[in-house]
């Protein structure tokens, strides 16, 4: 038997929802996802069931519809008001009907109300959105399918939040996946989290392919794909012919553009790296960072992977920058009043807090520590690089979009998500409006690599003075749709929409011409764009322009000082002409031909979300969460117990990772050598020669002492032992110590040490290696 938390029969009797069948269209760096959810009630009364459910940060949803035998009703987007209203009237007088909804705090929830089910009745319903594929630190264009929400921690002090999503130890619906891929670009391979039919070609330029989910997956984790092309930074101008059903010189009805830019940053860009900055670390500290990395017996804590990480960081650090860390929970501290200049003492006394660093802070509030960050004054001539990490969700992720947006010009945030619960819209939202990188780690995943590809994103070059020129015949003009991009940093890529207005009876043919600078050098490119597109593509880059634009009036309606219901009336406008979800607009279908009345009270059902424990076992403290306010009472319909407080029954979830008490009593793993031999690191790049270094290298001290020639100092012979180890030894794991070696070698060549060929050579002959200078780069 299922033991579900929420809303279940009776004869806690499996939940309605029997399966999830998606279809995946990628076009070059957008994708179109079709979700079919096939429900039957098995019950001997009418039914009503909510199910709350995840989709990518920035989709649009834009189909809804829903079939009952033979009966297929489409729904249609209205003001969210009038939606429910019309959804209470009809359950009320015992009609089907069909509701779903964005959350108000979180554009990444979405809550679907199946109406009136009569007893033995299947539905089925159809949600498609679109949605721009993001960008990994790879190349690879990734594409999730979340099927996790933690419950979001909402303080007792807020009147608002986010619909509660349920849990099981069993999912009782399965899902397939079907995946097809279209691209100017040559397809060199497409990567799963979870298993795969073989890609198969359909075209000889390998630029169509389709490919399918395993069949018998169950939906208990997210479902990541990735997919590689061969020329991926090329630059590309896609035009899309408008509705014909909609009026000219509307953003449906004229063609829309679409333009993919995605700087390529040479070898001698990527190897010039920054020595200025100020690094902010904002590390999560709340009780479920105590849980598993993942289900594995080796598995570490998600806390102690991030005070691994942390020392990584510091020690990878250039000196003379600045930096502090933050730890945040229901409150926040930081390690230094204000950023501090590193340096050998600071980096110590940093490193000797994140040892003692615990999940002991409560729940997940990260405004407050956002405001203190942003309220201190930035340091001239050090750009501020923000690195937040965080396993979970919040409440007010609007709140936090709009406040890191506002500091775009004065800051760059990098994101981590960690664990298969992070909140794709905080996360990815973070990365975008502080023009960062997001990035997640979820299922064997090491953190440490991850995180140090992005500090190197952070202290590379950037591109800057982008502009956008236009070459059209006349009586043809081009908006753009899109806010104005000022800088690209590298691993990001842009795409900017624009409206073609007007018609030109010679020329079928425009021009854009987009330049940039990339450290003081000009780069220009020229694309040639269609101005009579023939090819229906379902008008998916009109819709996600009217997304950019919809989210672009948001930010405007919370900005202090703005006509807030101007701007509204400005997005229910759009999103309904452009048929896109808004957080003021939803979808709603009834079936007014439905001839018999139902009978009987209505029946609760909460369809299950797996999800992993929010809060360790240890600390077991209550977590209040709260959801959308219920507008007027629905007869026997779903009334969210918002303002009960939510318990974890650990018996009923053998499928869940535990954290209880025995996590701390298991003894603690034998730390990476890498990490052993970084901790020993000096601030300034070297090390001394000492018993704990020799033992890294699984040498004693007077081993390693007599190998040494005399007139070589003894920091630099431990140095360059230390460079040849991880050069010979640890080449796999380059990209985290990368930095640390770079220090290392500027160390060296700054002390100008006699026979350093010969210190080489010694080296390799105690390690039994062979590693050359110019390996080492001293």
């Amino acid at each position: 038997m299922v033991n579900c938390c929420g809303l279940v029969s009776e004869k806690n009797e499996p939940v309605p929802l029997k399966s999830i069948s998606v279809e995946l269209q990628v076009r070059d760096h957008v994708a179109s996802v079709s979700s079919c959810l096939q429900y039957v009630n098995e019950e001997e009364r009418p039914l009503e069931a909510v199910f709350v459910f995840p989709l990518p940060a920035d989709a649009a949803v834009c189909h809804f519809s829903a079939r009952i035998g033979e009966q297929e009703i489409v729904a249609e987007v209205q003001d969210k008001q009038s939606a429910r209203d019309q959804y209470d009237d009809a359950v009320s007088s015992g009609q089907q009907a069909f509701l779903l909804e964005e959350s108000e705090e979180s554009s990444d929830v979405f809550k679907l109300s199946v109406g009136c089910l009569s007893p033995g009745q299947k539905a089925s319903i159809t949600i498609v959105y679109i949605i721009e594929l993001s960008v990994q630190a790879d190349d690879a264009l990734r594409f999730c399918l979340p099927a996790v929400l933690n419950p979001r921690y909402t303080p007792a002090v807020s009147a608002a939040g986010v619909p509660e999503v349920s849990s099981a130890s069993v999912i009782p619906y399965t899902l397939s996946l079907s995946v097809e891929v279209r691209s100017s670009d040559r397809i060199s391979k497409l990567e799963s989290s979870c298993p795969l039919d073989p890609l198969e070609f359909l075209d000889a330029q390998h630029t169509h392919a389709t490919v399918n989910l395993t069949a018998g997956h169950r939906f208990d984790k997210d479902v990541e794909l990735f997919l590689y092309y061969e020329n991926s930074h090329q630059p590309s101008a896609v035009v899309e012919a408008g509705a014909s059903a909609a009026p000219s010189g509307s953003l449906m009805g004229d063609p829309a553009l679409m333009i993919s830019l995605y700087p390529e940053f040479p070898a001698d860009v990527m190897s010039s790296l920054a020595s200025r900055g100020e690094f902010i670390f904002v590390v999560d500290r709340s009780g479920s960072m105590d849980c598993q990395m993942h289900h594995g017996n080796d598995a570490q804590m998600r806390i102690e992977s991030a005070r691994d990480t942390l020392l990584l960081l510091l020690k990878s650090l250039p000196m003379g920058c600045y930096f502090n860390i933050y730890g945040f929970g229901s409150h926040f501290e930081s390690f230094f009043p204000q950023s501090v200049v590193y340096s050998e003492d600071t980096m110590e006394e940093a490193l000797k807090r994140v040892k003692s660093m615990s999940a002991d802070m409560g729940g997940t509030e990260i405004l407050q520590p956002l405001k203190h960050i942003y309220s201190q004054p930035c340091y001239p001539d050090h750009p501020r690089q923000l690195f937040i990490f965080t396993d979970g969700e919040v409440w007010n992720t609007k709140e936090v979009l709009d406040l890191v947006k506002s500091h775009v010009y004065s800051h760059r945030c990098f994101s981590f998500g960690i664990g298969e619960g992070a909140s794709t819209a905080l996360i990815t939202g973070m990365a975008r409006e502080g023009s960062g990188h997001a990035q997640f780690i979820t299922g064997t995943d090491r953190m440490q690599p991850k995180v140090m590809q992005s500090l190197r994103f952070a202290l590379q070059p950037a591109v800057d003075n982008i502009s956008v020129d236009w070459t059209v015949p006349e009586g043809v003009t081009v908006d753009m749709l899109s806010p104005s991009i000022n800088t690209l940093f590298q691993g990001q890529r842009a795409l900017i929409y624009a409206q073609i207005k007007g018609q030109s009876s010679g020329k079928k043919e425009g021009a854009v011409t987009v330049k940039y600078k990339l450290k003081d050098q000009p780069v220009t490119n020229q694309l040639q764009f269609t101005l009579q597109p023939t090819e229906d593509t379902g008008l998916t880059i009109h819709r996600l322009a009217a997304r950019s634009v919809i989210r672009s009036l948001e930010l405007e309606e919370r900005a202090e000082g703005a006509d807030a219901e101007n701007v509204r009336k400005r997005i229910v406008e759009l999103s309904v002409q452009a048929g896109v979800s808004s957080a003021h607009t939803a979808f709603i279908g009834i079936n007014k031909d439905h001839n018999q009345t139902v009978k009987g009270p209505l029946l609760q059902r909460r369809v299950p979300v797996a999800h992993m424990l929010q809060m360790s076992m240890m600390q077991c403290q209550p977590m209040r969460t709260c959801g959308m306010v219920v507008q007027r009472a629905r007869p026997m319909a779903l009334q969210m117990d918002f303002d009960s407080t939510m318990h974890y029954s650990m018996a009923s979830s053998n499928s869940m990772i535990e954290c209880d008490d025995e996590s701390d009593q298991k003894a603690e793993p034998l730390k990476d050598p890498v990490l052993q031999l970084v901790s020993l690191q000096k601030a300034t790049g070297c090390w001394e020669l000492n018993a704990s270094l020799a033992a890294v290298f699984g040498k004693t001290e007077d081993e390693v002492n007599n190998q040494k020639t005399a007139q070589v100092d003894g920091s630099v012979w431990a140095t360059v032992l230390a460079l040849i180890w991880l050069y010979a030894f640890k080449s796999d794991q380059q990209v985290e110590w990368q930095f640390v070696a770079m220090k290392a070698a500027s160390w060296v060549r700054s002390q100008k040490p006699d026979s350093l060929s010969q210190c080489v050579c010694d080296g390799n002959a105690l390690l039994g290696c062979q590693v050359t200078e110019d390996m080492l780069g001293i």
